[in-house]
């Protein structure tokens, strides 16, 4: 095996070095090195010499010479790596694949079709052996791509029309048309919706839910009270303002997405409304549970979804050939305060108390 270099271009320990060490021949110290069987005695001799030469073992190498060109990697495409529900799903992708020794590699798109697109090919261009998307709704022509190229491909949160691309998702729709039942059911009939992009899959799933909600339960809907097509917590503390300042305010509001039920609650806060305009979001915030009153949520099951989608991918990893599935998680409600609110104008905010 010719000689390595290690960054200070000093010369770095071979697999020869390690076996001359040790006392064995190359191939023990290469079954050693990938995790095949040996003695208890030859594998903690090659151990120790390793460890004493410094050996640094080339798994890139090693992935080419192997009959099925493996490299024990995992490709992971996330929206948002410092979103609460991307950083669960990340960790819950990542405990399943260190169950057999597989090591995942992330990015995050920021919902850009173009990073996105950069992503896949940088990852299948490193040869992961299989790839988990949350994808944007606009490539799915590139996941078809990476899947025909021969890198099996699961989408986590949304759905996708590529062909033979397994999903897990949650009943979004039947999320929201819960909250809305609640809402009506505590007096609420002017409630109002903060939607994220268009272009999102859960997003159009959660408007539909919320549509399906106002008829299951007879109330109408004002489309002056629908805010779509925002993205990120200033968007919707915004938005949430505006709606606050209709002639025909609404008393309660669902926020479609954690960072818009942030800035929504943000704005009730500022406005000091929060105990007079009920507000339930999709997906759970970190210390939710400890404002007053805590807000009240659709919570989604993340590493449910983390596994389930590591799942699918391990069993075309394992030679699965079958038609596309579609897993379907439910969702709970988690009851904290600020969806129970009783039905109340919002009005004026109350002025500040004298001294």
């Amino acid at each position: 095996m010719p000689s390595q270099q290690d960054d200070t271009g000093r010369r770095s320990a071979t697999m020869r070095d390690v076996a001359t060490m040790a006392g064995v021949g190359i191939a023990t110290v290469s079954r050693v090195v990938n995790g095949k069987p040996v003695t208890p005695d030859l594998a903690e001799r090659v151990t120790r010499a390793a460890e004493t030469l410094g050996y640094r073992h080339d798994l890139t190498a090693s992935s080419l010479r192997r009959a099925d060109r493996r490299t024990s990697t995992l490709g992971l495409v996330l929206e948002d790596a410092a979103n609460p529900f991307s950083a669960a799903l990340h960790r819950a992708v990542e405990d399943a694949a260190a169950e057999r020794g597989l090591l995942v590699l992330a990015g995050s798109t920021d919902e850009d079709p173009v990073r996105e697109r950069g992503l896949l090919k940088t990852f299948t261009a490193r040869r992961v052996d299989g790839l988990i998307v949350v994808p944007t709704g606009q490539n799915d022509s590139d996941l078809d791509a990476a899947r025909r190229a021969g890198t099996p491909v699961v989408c986590a949160d949304r759905r996708t029309t590529a062909p033979q691309v397994d999903t897990v998702t949650v009943d979004n729709r039947a999320g929201v048309r819960a909250a809305v039942k609640r809402l009506h059911e505590a007096g609420h009939r002017r409630i109002a919706f903060l939607g994220d992009l268009r272009s999102i899959w859960t997003a159009d799933e959660r408007h539909a839910g919320f549509v399906e909600g106002l008829a299951e339960v007879g109330c109408v809907r004002h489309p002056s009270l629908v805010r779509r097509g925002l993205h990120g917590a200033e968007a919707a503390r915004a938005a949430t303002r505006e709606l606050l300042a209709l002639a025909h305010a609404p008393t309660a509001i669902v926020s479609g997405q954690n960072l818009l039920t942030l800035g929504a609650r943000r704005t009730l806060q500022d406005l000091r409304l929060q105990r007079r305009v009920a507000l339930i979001g999709f997906d759970d915030l970190p210390l939710a549970d400890l404002l007053e009153p805590g807000i009240s949520v659709i919570a989604q099951d993340h590493a449910a979804i983390g596994r389930e989608a590591a799942g699918l991918l391990f069993d075309r990893l394992a030679g699965e050939d079958g038609p596309a599935r579609h897993r379907v998680l439910p969702t709970r409600y988690l009851a904290r305060g600020s969806g129970e609110l009783p039905a109340h104008a919002p009005g004026p905010a109350p002025a500040p108390e004298g001294r």
